[in-house]
């Protein structure tokens, strides 16, 4: 369990933030924990991560990550500096790391073998930007735009319920292994950690690439950041796994049933389509039945509109839905 306990100051200042680098970073998290093979829907695009890494050598220095200790310092993946950055950005960050926060963190983790960062910082930063942006290219650009699609949504939705309900109601709503308990924040995960959060910041990242791998970075003076799983996993794969017992699939059909089941959390006709990976077109056309059908309902914020379940549509969910394979990365 990492435990933070959180101050007034520090949870009034709760903010949302996507990270390209921490995406990156997560997915090589993903292959080190599934050497035998990532489950679905990240299989295939492991399989093909793998063969990147093994075949190109410029990605040869992001192996660092596959091989830290469960704890490592927060300079290896550094904090957003802000909500939106693109990962060009947040290499030079990388690149640009102060000595003196190296010297500050190395000292904090005593288990990894990490002195060639004080010995030749700046070769050493340069070489690792290097090497991510060389995986990046090959091994998520090409899933980028679908990816931030429904990362702009992820943060859209959590943004919203924030200003309508407050911090405590968007941590405690934030993901299944996420407690909150005020003041405390109860990260469940094997590392056994606590310390306090004291007027600093709260910043959330939603990452496609988790998995439930809840990370936190503790070692910056003013933020404190803790990740989640963001909806959307799905758009990695070419398709969910089938499922014979799969009661509201046979009963409004495949796509409808998808929709539905993300639509647990409201979202956007291209949120949507990034999140389960189809096209818009046939997104909006199951909406239309599933709205004329009195399941779905249609409501706008701001320029955008919102799509959610109505009382009949949860209820089909609850009662059909929950049987499915697809649902634990969908929903």
């Amino acid at each position: 369990m990492i435990r933070i306990e959180i101050d007034e100051p520090t949870l009034a200042r709760t903010r949302i933030a996507i990270s390209p680098l921490a995406e990156a970073v997560c997915s090589l998290y993903l292959l080190q924990r599934n050497p035998d093979g990532a489950p679905w829907p990240y299989g295939e695009w492991a399989q093909r991560a793998r063969e990147i890494l093994r075949t190109v050598p410029e990605t040869e220095p992001v192996r660092l990550y596959l091989e830290l200790p469960s704890r490592s310092p927060d300079f290896l993946c550094p904090i957003p500096l802000t909500s939106t950055p693109t990962l060009a950005e947040q290499l030079d960050q990388l690149r640009e790391t102060p000595a003196r926060v190296v010297e500050q963190q190395l000292p904090r983790y005593p288990s990894g073998n990490f002195r060639y960062f004080l010995k030749s910082r700046a070769e050493v930063l340069a070489r690792l930007a290097d090497g991510i942006e060389a995986y990046w290219e090959a091994a998520i650009a090409p899933h980028w735009p679908a990816m931030r699609a429904a990362l702009d949504e992820e943060v859209l939705l959590r943004a919203r319920a924030l200003a309508a309900d407050g911090p405590d109601a968007l941590l405690s709503q934030l993901h299944e292994r996420i407690r909150w308990e005020r003041p405390v924040l109860t990260l469940v995960k094997p590392l056994e950690q606590s310390f306090e959060a004291v007027n600093q910041r709260l910043l959330l990242v939603p990452l496609i690439f988790s998995r439930g791998a809840l990370m936190c970075s503790s070692d910056h003076p003013d933020i404190v950041m803790v990740t989640y799983q963001a909806r959307g996993s799905a758009l990695l794969a070419s398709a969910p796994p089938a499922s014979s017992d799969d009661r509201l699939s046979i009963l409004v059909g495949r796509g409808r049933a998808s929709v539905l089941r993300a639509l647990k959390t409201p979202a956007t006709t291209t949120g949507l389509a990034a999140t389960l990976g189809l096209a818009p077109s046939t997104v909006s056309e199951h909406l239309t039945g599933l709205q004329a059908a009195g399941v779905v309902h249609r409501r706008r914020a701001g320029r955008r509109v919102l799509y959610g379940l109505e009382p009949a549509g949860t209820a089909l969910v609850t009662l059909l839905g929950d049987d499915s394979a697809a649902t634990e990365f969908v929903s």
